[in-house]
């Protein structure tokens, strides 16, 4: 494990670079070693390096290797034409203590790593010469951010495409400038965790917003100051997406602002929308899309919970078809509390219920301590994993019989009613569904359980999904589809 000194005022590449007296000059001379796991390079404070810096070889997880700085004053400076920090398919690296300054394109790039973290690191006015934004990973695996800042960029602060396990910690994002530019972009990625940023696009001179969130699959975004742009949250597809504790504002400018908006760019399974206060803007949370016709699946939308107040439009839009709750939120008077399209009224498939209107919703806010904590949908006895109150099927993907088997709003207490085709009323008596995770059973009083296999379980409250099979069977077999299943799973008290 070497540690290698370089500095850019007293270092010369004919030195050593073991020692802070014998330092390098140049990040092109570190490119020429053979960095092995535990090897630390560590950059003069104070120190200016025009170069472009590749890292190319990779650490272990117990003995990643390290690009920090040392000595006194301000954190040392990467310019460059090209990327500031660029590569390929290293693995277990940690890049901390450094400013990335007026890069022509990412201040850090990283194309097919894996085990990356990026900490305290200062990045402005990144993607000068192309609209490449700032921080940059690719077809990558596990990549922490956090403590950081970045500020006017061009394109987006982040750019996360076809990450498996990103989490964007305790930043600051300001200002990302361009046509198409976002604080946050993340694309087509998994295990996503973005936590207590200060996302700030107020001055931008873009028309999007600070978080798009596309096609993501278990997301959470949590305790998150967003300010400003076109809208606050797009997460326009994905699956099992959690929104919760944010303090939303700012996003105005357009007929359509939202605050938090889904539901245009595929299907939409699972989202949890709970103690965020969404405030000084147009639209609320919007359920919706830009082009009639679209037959993406929206099921289970559940938004409860927050607070909402100065918009000008309503605290909810629901106007596509999709499935859902609005209930325990609180709306400041003078708000419209929700527009519900006609066709999705009379379909009985979103549900409004328990939300309160109040005159000073600071006084709301002050009295309660904080903003609006999510609540679990019901109390979970330990043999149950899930009780009746969160069972509900949602989306019939069959044609045969039209809607689903189970009626959505006969379950707010518990009790099961089918549909009827044609002349027949199928009873529930000796209903049981099967699906991979586990087993629902309907007993003859109506009760329901659902017995759920631990592995599917998430790491924290949230909602499990499962595709499956049910049959009806009076003697002979009448009626075969499938549906989808969404159990709210509370985990206080359920593992040992």
């Amino acid at each position: 494990m070497t540690v290698y000194y370089v500095n850019s005022a007293t270092g010369s590449d004919r030195n050593g670079g073991t020692g802070e007296n014998s330092a390098f000059a140049t990040l092109s001379k570190v490119e020429s070693l053979t960095l092995k796991p535990g090897d630390s390079v560590l950059l003069a404070k104070g120190s200016v390096f025009n170069e472009q810096f590749d890292i190319k070889y990779s650490g272990t997880e117990s003995a990643p290797i390290k690009i920090g700085s040392y000595g006194t004053g301000a954190a040392p400076v990467i310019h460059s034409g090209d990327d500031g920090i660029h590569s390929l398919y290293a693995s277990n690296i940690v890049i901390e203590n450094l400013k990335i300054s007026n890069s022509g394109g990412a201040a850090i790039y990283g194309g097919n790593v894996s085990n990356w973290t990026v900490r305290h690191v200062e990045v402005d006015k990144a993607g000068s010469s192309a609209e490449a934004g700032s921080v940059t990973f690719r077809n990558s695996k596990n990549v922490t951010v956090e403590d950081s800042k970045i500020s006017d960029v061009k394109g987006d602060g982040f750019w996360i495409e076809r990450v498996d396990g990103i989490k964007l910690l305790n930043n600051t994002v300001t200002n990302s400038h361009g046509a198409r530019a976002d604080a946050v972009q993340v694309n087509d990625s998994s295990n996503i965790l973005i936590q207590g940023n200060h996302l700030d696009q107020t001055q931008a001179d873009s028309w999007k917003g600070v978080i798009a969130l596309v096609r993501a699959t278990d997301a959470v975004v949590e305790d998150n100051t967003i300010i400003g742009g076109g809208f606050g949250i797009s997460a326009p597809a994905g699956k099992n997406v959690a929104i919760r504790d944010n303090d939303i504002s700012g996003f105005h400018g357009y007929d359509w602002s939202f605050g938090i908006g889904l539901g245009d760019q595929g299907n939409s399974r699972d989202y949890d929308i709970a103690g965020n206060h969404i405030h000084d803007g147009t639209w609320g949370v919007a359920i919706t899309a830009t082009v009639d016709g679209t037959s993406y699946v929206r099921t289970n939308i559940e938004v409860h919970d927050n607070v909402f107040d100065d918009l000008s439009q309503s605290a909810l839009k629901v106007d596509r078809p999709a499935s859902g709750s609005f209930y325990s939120n609180t709306i400041e008077s003078g708000v419209k509390a929700y527009s519900i399209s006609p066709a999705i009224v009379d379909a009985h498939s979103f549900s409004v219920s328990g939300n309160r209107t109040v005159a000073d919703v600071e006084t709301v806010l002050a009295s309660s301590g904080a903003k609006g904590a999510a609540a679990t949908h019901a109390a979970a006895d330990p043999a149950i994993v899930a009780v009746h109150d969160n069972l509900k099927i949602f989306t019939d993907t069959g044609d045969a019989h039209r809607g689903n088997l189970l009626d959505n709003e006969s379950s707010d207490k518990g009790t099961l009613a089918l549909r009827r085709f044609g002349d027949e009323t199928v009873g529930k008596h000796g209903l049981t569904l099967t699906g991979e995770s586990g087993v629902i059973h309907v007993d003859r009083e109506g009760n329901y359980a659902y017995t759920l296999d631990e592995t599917k379980l998430p790491h924290q409250d949230g909602h499990v999904s499962e595709t499956f099979s049910y049959g009806i069977n009076d003697g002979t077999p009448q009626h075969h589809d499938a549906d989808t299943l969404t159990v709210f799973i509370h985990m206080d008290g359920l593992l040992s």
